[in-house]
């Protein structure tokens, strides 16, 4: 069983389309099923009844008491992010405190706390001695909400001793399973572990040159039987990465950067820590090539994994211009001065190119041209081979699966446009209207892919004219001549945030072809409305509807024609003088008929009968009829 996989893999997938709430909303679906199936829900009507602990006889009959722990742990840790989250996006907000900070704390140390029991259980429930591989990951994700919890109490020593441990054990494990099944565990150590652990490094005030590593073995506790363990199978993993650091800048020194560019300006570079960083940034980039170059056949999240080995010297070179930049504002350096002039400069060079990866990550995960095609889903393939023992076709994907990954696609077009909106905020950027200019351009570029990806959306759903209209509206984003006009960059290159010329030029082609194909569609429609409409129109008994009330309108009442106006004169049908003669003989439609044996000429002799008898007096009071 896999801990940090589902751990990292839940979260990714809720986060993608909403935020911690709809995280914990769906784990505690997921709990619900899981103590249902275990017996251990509270029957419906029924007032809440405290359940045994979960003991490791529980773990040894059945792993789904592991994976209710675990969901148990990770619900805790989404309510208190949730909350965080929420106060964060409030602007007029200030720091978390009273009620709201102690709810937080509550909330990570029950996750804490849950995540303490199930390593308990796991080390209680095994047979042997040797710590195995998923305590190993049960004891590291412990370690990480014990951090978190220290890190939210402002307890930072202790919350660089649960971090420190975390670090290592995720990276043994990384190390041990490998380049593929290692990424988890690199993800968590990128975007949780590292970054907190320099947050609380500077808070205890220490340098920023010691490295990740360096900080991890100061306090490292080496007692732990964990630790021990792990350090036993591999003694040189805390000298690692500090060796491999000190021996790539020994490399390297002769090869740092003097200066760096930014448009038409060229500035020096002084600072030591920036030009280390801008080396491995470059370093960084010829890695990405070659790696990128050889699995250009895998799938898109593999080839996205790829980026993360520049986005953390990126990173680090903006975290590095930053640091001098309050140095030297510190120091009480005017702004004018040349070298915050220059640090300026660099500060805006970095943060773009730190946007640049970060945008060719996401348009790498949107698949082939940008997202442009979408192409199947043809992960899943049917397991029995067919009787006549050809390949089995993949099954169909259902409509729902096509709009949900298209629904991804947009989530990360909005990415990619915050992205570019960040860049307008960077020093120089709203001065420079040329370079302004192609930020639009770019713009333009993935708003159309965003509106496409859209209108296929609703294409899916059935919505045409919708769809036509976000085609319409794509096809003239993408009209943009900024775009015909880019150039084309070298092909070998990774994605970035330029879009050369053969790209702005496919997209545009595609859209000229889907806005025909849709306006072919709903022209159909329409035709097909009309003809349905003249269908009613002529058909028979086409009087106006006053006068067909009696008729049931299969298709729809037709609410065009109720009467005729203006009135027209036309001839009215009224009774005929016949009726009045001899309505009493006459036989009506619907009534029974009187005298079926009497021949035709009965009536014409009764009629003759009454002509000869004298009238008598008829009425009321002498009165004729």
């Amino acid at each position: 069983m896999d801990i940090t996989r589902q751990i990292v893999s839940r979260r990714n997938e809720a986060l993608l389309v909403g935020d911690y709430g709809l995280y914990r909303k769906q784990l505690s679906r997921r709990l619900l099923t899981i103590n249902q199936r275990l017996g251990r829900a509270s029957p419906k009507g029924r007032k809440y009844a405290a359940k045994a602990p979960i003991s490791a006889q529980d773990v040894t009959s059945n792993s789904e008491f592991v994976v209710l722990l675990l969901l148990t742990a990770e619900r805790a840790w989404a309510h208190a992010l949730h909350m965080k989250s929420m106060h964060s996006a409030d602007s007029s907000a200030k720091d978390i405190t009273g009620s709201t900070r102690t709810h937080i704390i509550s909330r990570l140390h029950k996750a804490q706390q849950t995540a303490a029991h199930l390593v308990e259980v796991l080390l209680s429930s095994k047979d042997d001695q040797e710590i195995s591989h998923i305590l190993l990951e049960a004891r590291a994700y412990y370690c990480m909400l014990l951090g978190s919890s220290c890190f939210e109490s402002q307890k930072w020593e202790n919350c660089l001793n649960a971090y420190s441990e975390a670090h290592l054990l995720y990276k043994w494990l990384a190390k041990s399973r490998g380049t593929n099944q290692g990424d988890p565990f690199s993800e968590l150590l990128s975007s949780t572990v590292d970054p907190s652990i320099r947050y609380a490094a500077y808070q205890l005030r220490l340098p920023r040159t010691l490295s990740i590593t360096t900080i991890v073995s100061r306090y490292l506790s080496r007692d732990d039987e964990y630790v021990r363990e792990v350090l036993k199978q591999d003694p040189d993993l805390l000298k690692e990465g500090s060796l491999t650091t000190k021996r790539s800048s020994d490399e390297n020194t002769k090869d740092l950067p003097k200066t760096i560019s930014w448009r038409s300006r060229t500035v020096d570079i002084e600072d030591a820590n920036i030009a280390q960083a801008l080396a491995a940034v470059s370093i960084a980039e010829q890695k990405l090539t070659s790696s990128l170059s050889s699995i250009s056949e895998q799938p898109v999240k593999e080839r996205a994994g790829s980026y993360d080995e520049i986005l953390l010297p990126s990173q680090d070179a903006v975290n590095a211009t930053k640091t001098a930049i309050d140095e030297l504002t510190a120091d009480g350096v005017a702004q004018g001065d040349q070298r915050m002039q220059g640090l300026q400069i660099t500060r805006t060079a970095v943060n773009y190119a730190l946007v640049g990866w970060r945008v060719g990550r996401n348009r790498i995960l949107c698949g082939r041209g940008d997202g442009a095609h979408l192409d199947p889903d043809l992960r899943k393939r049917p397991r029995k081979p067919r009787e006549d023992g050809e390949e089995a076709a993949p099954p169909t994907e259902s409509k729902g699966k096509r709009v949900a990954r298209l629904r991804e696609r947009v989530a990360l077009y909005d990415t990619i446009l915050q992205s570019l909106d960040s860049v307008k905020e960077l020093p120089g950027v709203a001065a420079d209207q040329v370079f302004l200019e192609e930020l639009g351009t770019k713009r333009s570029y993935f708003s159309s892919l965003r509106c496409l990806a859209i209108a296929r959306s609703h294409d899916i759903a059935g919505n045409i004219k919708n769809g036509l209209a976000l085609y319409a509206r794509a096809l003239n984003l993408s009209s943009n001549p900024a775009l015909q006009t880019t150039s084309d960059g070298p092909f070998e290159k990774p994605l970035n945030i330029e879009v050369t010329k053969s790209q702005a030029i496919s997209l545009h082609h595609l859209l000229e072809g889907l806005v025909a194909q849709q306006r072919a569609l709903v022209e159909i429609e329409n035709l097909s409305a009309v003809a349905a409409r003249s269908e009613k129109v002529t058909a028979p008994g086409s009087n106006p509807m006053i006068e067909r009330l009696d008729e049931y309108p299969a298709n729809g009442a037709d609410l065009s024609d109720l009467v005729i106006y203006p009135p027209r004169l036309r001839p009215i049908p009224v009774k005929p003088i016949f009726l009045d003669v001899a309505w009493t003989y006459i036989d009506y439609p619907g009534r029974a008929k009187k005298g079926q044996g009497v021949a035709n000429g009965a009536t014409q002799a009764v009629v003759e009968k009454l002509e000869e008898k004298k009238e008598g007096k008829k009425g009321w009071f002498g009165f004729g009829r």
